[in-house]
């Protein structure tokens, strides 16, 4: 059985990464830079102050939360953090390095610039187009966007609501893939590793092929999985508002730690980064070599597994924030790329690079190295058996945050489509399927998650290219009101007694 699912996914992700995906994620990252005349360079001091700076300030409000229905801006941050810093920031970086080569570094990069704007533009319309449920929580996403967006457009109401429920299905799948079994799998393969394997210590088979540490481990993360996520959105915030920034600090500390007994290395990492952006020639020996379609593939795919812009998830926490702009959210989400990838990311390429697991003259993998394990493997070279430990620890952070995460972008999909009653028997089911991600080998919950992403990226990318000049407007009128002090009427909300509401809370806080 798993050798069809294995047939049939590998048709797909082919069809909705490469044939499509990653020409749409690319180009609508250009273009939301354009459109915005490059906000990510011309104003980044303005969104460095609004967002980070203003974690730092007695008299800022990032951290305050009055509204019931919603979370602060900086447990939105967290809580999207949370989400996506995850393995893809560990395992993705070095499979994409394993396959592309150092050079798939410099295009997760590129993604990154770019998928910078269009993370903006979806918090821009998820704010924009959200609303509050029955329960006075705040519901948005690139579902609502769609129906209420695109479909506001001549001759587009159904195919918005049909492209907003086809989002809200591959985002349920997804939730199963990248939020749950790939996270799953791999907290389990690098527990095992560091706690069980090192040791020495093997309890045997608990049935078939499962290992009953597998399943051990599996219970015990859906059991703590599930006193936080039947919480709900709120559980979860404040949760990632505690873990996030720790795992963080001290997952980049590490690297560093690694990097600084690597100095020596750092001007041949960076060389071979750039010198193998464009593909590796075969070498003497019968070596395989890499192309250019390949480096670009695994650098584009994984940063955006890393990142998830383009992808629509991290709009559905964002849209639950209490910011009143759309555009203070949209700049949220740059920050959040930005952490993501051009920090952590970073920082694990340079400890890969630096483990000699990779040829940096030649930029191809050594026979023998497994993606699955290697910055387990080259903290443990650094450190010894403390550093596969902290590298385990650091998984079992980053993966089981982004399973807490994606359980509300799932729920929030699961709403839209059956009802906030619903989302009970999602936040159940999802908490039970955390065991079957312990039971998967591999590459089977690696392949299905990126399936799954490429399948929700897709419509929610012809949201944000379709409804790209709402964006253009949205921005300018901040950037008139704010930066250019115009006395302009604020445009906050497409409903208009959310639009009044809110415009009078900000003349009031003003």
């Amino acid at each position: 059985m798993f050798d069809t699912i294995v047939r049939i996914n590998s048709v797909i992700n082919d069809f909705v990464w490469v044939k499509i995906g990653l020409f749409l994620l690319i180009g609508t990252g250009i273009l939301t830079t354009v459109i915005t005349k490059f906000f990510q360079v011309v104003h980044i001091k303005e969104w460095w102050m609004s967002t980070i700076g203003g974690i730092f300030k007695k008299e800022s409000k990032v951290r305050e939360n009055n509204d019931k229905g919603g979370v602060s801006q900086f447990q939105a941050l967290c809580t999207a953090l949370a989400a996506t810093i995850g393995t893809g920031n560990i395992a993705g970086v070095s499979a994409a390095i394993c396959t592309g080569g150092p050079g798939a570094v410099f295009w997760m990069w590129v993604a990154a610039f770019f998928g910078m704007m269009t993370s903006f533009s979806e918090n821009i319309l998820g704010i924009y187009y959200r609303r509050r449920n029955k329960n006075g929580e705040w519901s948005g996403g690139a579902m609502y966007y769609l129906k209420d967006g695109l479909g506001n457009y001549k001759g587009c109401k159904k195919l918005g609501s049909v492209l907003a429920v086809v989002f809200a299905i591959c985002a349920i799948l997804a939730s199963f893939g990248i939020g749950n079994m790939g996270q799953v799998n791999k907290i389990v393969i690098n527990l095992e590793n560091a706690f069980f394997t090192n040791f020495g210590l093997d309890f045997g088979y608990a049935f078939g092929n499962v290992k009953w540490t597998s399943l051990i481990i599996g219970i015990v993360l859906m059991v703590i999985g599930g006193l936080i996520i039947l919480g709900g959105i709120q559980r979860i915030a404040a949760v990632a508002e505690k873990v996030v920034p720790f795992m963080a600090i001290a997952y980049i500390i590490g690297c560093l730690a690694v990097f600084f007994m690597h100095i020596d290395m750092v001007g041949d990492i960076f060389v071979s980064i750039f010198k193998f952006a464009f593909g590796v020639d075969a070498v003497v020996g019968g070596a395989v070599g890499i192309s250019i379609k390949q480096v670009v593939t695994q650098g584009c795919k994984r940063g955006v597994f890393s990142n998830e812009a383009g992808l629509g998830s991290a709009v559905m926490v964002n849209a639950s924030s209490n910011v009143k702009e759309p555009v203070k959210q949209g700049m949220w989400g740059i920050l959040q790329v930005f952490i993501d990838t051009f920090v952590v990311c970073t920082m694990t390429a340079v400890v890969v690079l630096s483990s000699g697991s990779i040829n940096l003259e030649t930029g191809i993998v050594n026979k023998g190295v497994d993606d699955a394990t290697l910055v387990a493997n080259a903290f443990g070279n650094s450190f010894g058996i403390v550093g596969n430990i902290f590298i385990a620890v650091s998984i079992l952070l980053f993966a089981f945050t982004t399973v807490l995460g994606w359980s509300h972008y799932g729920c929030k999909s699961f709403e839209y489509l059956f009802g906030e009653k619903a989302t009970k028997f999602y936040r159940v089911f999802f908490v039970l399927m955390i065991v079957s991600g312990s039971l998967m080998t591999s590459s089977i919950a690696w392949d299905i998650s990126d399936t799954f992403n490429g399948m929700m990226m897709i419509p929610n990318l012809i949201g944000v290219v379709s409804l790209s000049p709402m964006v253009i407007k949205i921005t300018q009128n901040y950037v008139d009101r704010k930066i250019k002090k115009k006395d302009i009427e604020p445009a906050l909300s497409y409903d208009a007694n959310i639009q009044a509401e809110t415009a009078k809370a900000i003349k009031e806080e003003a």
